[in-house]
């Protein structure tokens, strides 16, 4: 065989691996970074696909925080709370998705959530970390 005709027959064969990696998604694919800090909660990215979303939620303060998931309508810093300030979980105009309590300055823990098209609110819910700015909006299409 000619090399002219090696080169023909490579190039599909190239393109196809290429298709096959990146449908895979490769190794920077992954779940929603969720990082929780003193006070706040950051996303990378802010949005994903309708249906199953993992988030890797990482704990960089040295307090225990949780991250909770409701879907709402409602603003990030507008959902009902309680006498205390903290979020009412059972409140008019929220839906509570998932949660990972207790999670350990330092560590970090996974969540996988099936979600609807829609808007998001993902929260730390301990006394007092919602009204200190521990919200975040997210949404879903």
């Amino acid at each position: 065989m000619t090399r002219h005709k090696r080169v023909w027959l490579a190039v599909p064969m190239i393109l196809g691996l290429a298709f096959v990696t990146a449908s895979c998604g490769g190794d920077d694919e992954g779940g929603i970074s969720a990082t929780l800090a003193d006070f706040s909660i950051t996303l990378d990215p802010n949005s994903a696909p309708a249906g199953e979303v993992t988030f890797d939620v990482t704990n960089d303060a040295e307090q225990t925080h949780e991250f909770v998931v409701f879907q709402t309508d409602l603003a990030a810093d507008q959902l009902p709370t309680d006498d205390n300030g903290d979020v009412d979980e059972e409140g008019e105009g929220v839906t509570l998705v998932d949660e990972i309590e207790d999670i350990q300055g330092g560590s970090s823990e996974s969540l996988t959530v099936n979600l609807d098209a829609g808007s998001y609110v993902l929260i730390c819910n301990l006394p007092g970390h919602y009204q200190q700015g521990m919200h975040t909006s997210f949404s879903a299409s």
